[in-house]
Order: C-alpha cells, then sequence, then structure tokens
C-alpha cells in the first residue's frame, strides 16, 4: 500500500498552497517535451554503447548513476526555480517533493516514495511507468545492470545540493 502523502514543503509566492502533486502537473503542462519513443531510444542507445565501451557491467553502472548525478547538480536549481518551492521542513519531505512533483515535471510520471530504510537515511521511489524502459529488453550478459540507474544519480547530485548528503 502506498504511504501517506502531505504537503509540508514551503512554496514562494503562492497564498494557496497548491499541492505537491499539482506543481509538478503545471509545471510538465507548460514545459518543452520531447516525443517519449525518441527518449526511451536514446537513453537505450547511450547505455549500450557505454555497455560496449566497458564491457563490465559495475563499470555501466558507475557510469549512469555519474551521469545523472551531474544532471541533478545542474537540475536543482531549474527545479527550484520552475516549482517555486523554497524548503523542504524535513528528508522525508524533500523524497515527497521528488517523487510527486519532480519526476511529474521532467518526465511526466507518476511516482511515490516508499521502502524507508529503518534509520530513515535511504528511500526508494516507485514509478507507476518509466520512460527509460520502453522498449528495453536487456540479455543474459547484462545480468547486475542498473538500466535506469541515471535516476538514481539524479537524486543524488540534487539533494547534495540543497545540502543533504549520505
Amino acid at each position: 500500500p502506498r504511504p501517506p502523502m502531505t504537503d509540508k514543503a514551503k512554496f514562494r509566492g503562492h497564498s494557496d498552497q497548491p499541492t505537491i502533486s499539482k506543481i509538478g502537473e503545471v509545471a510538465f503542462a507548460r514545459g518543452e517535451r520531447i516525443n517519449v519513443e525518441i527518449f526511451a531510444l536514446t537513453y537505450g542507445s547511450i547505455v549500450r554503447q557505454l555497455l560496449e565501451d566497458h564491457e563490465d557491467v559495475d563499470k555501466v553502472n558507475e557510469q549512469l548513476e555519474m551521469m545523472g548525478y551531474n544532471i541533478g547538480v545542474r537540475l536543482v536549481d531549474d527545479f527550484l526555480a520552475k516549482s517555486r518551492i523554497t524548503s523542504c521542513y524535513s528528508f522525508h519531505d524533500s523524497a515527497e517533493v521528488i517523487a510527486r512533483a519532480a519526476f511529474r515535471m521532467y518526465l511526466g510520471i507518476n511516482a511515490y516514495v516508499g521502502n524507508w530504510s529503518e534509520n530513515r537515511r535511504s528511500f526508494g521511489i516507485v514509478f507507476e511507468d518509466n520512460p527509460l524502459t520502453l522498449f528495453t529488453e536487456l540479455p543474459e550478459s547484462s545480468k547486475g545492470l542498473w538500466y535506469a540507474n541515471t535516476l538514481t544519480g539524479v537524486i543524488r547530485g540534487a539533494l547534495e545540493m540543497v545540502r543533504f548528503s549520505g
């Protein structure tokens, strides 16, 4: 079952305090988009090239995470400007904003937070759909590949930029 969702993030310039999910929906509707099939095929081509270049799945996982990290470091400023969120009161609230607003804003997907660790220092995000995996079939030789590991890096990079680090 889905965990209860809160809307405790603080917004700049909003007197009616819109919900976190609504922020992502509005920004997605206003933003420029590319065709989801082209996006998925381009990402798949990048992963395939990394597999050819490195041959070691662990190195590919590392490269995907680092690519995502570099994106997240830069993307957080754009997200804060477009969402007008000025602060989150806790790591939990930050996770909710990432899942319900950021993923909706940039990928147009619905996501929610779950799988919290016992010490509440790590969490999982569950996607209803993942555009990165469209048209994706991994061969046996890619066993252990974390295909969407770029998303992990994006989250880590963005959180580090707002002073959350592991």
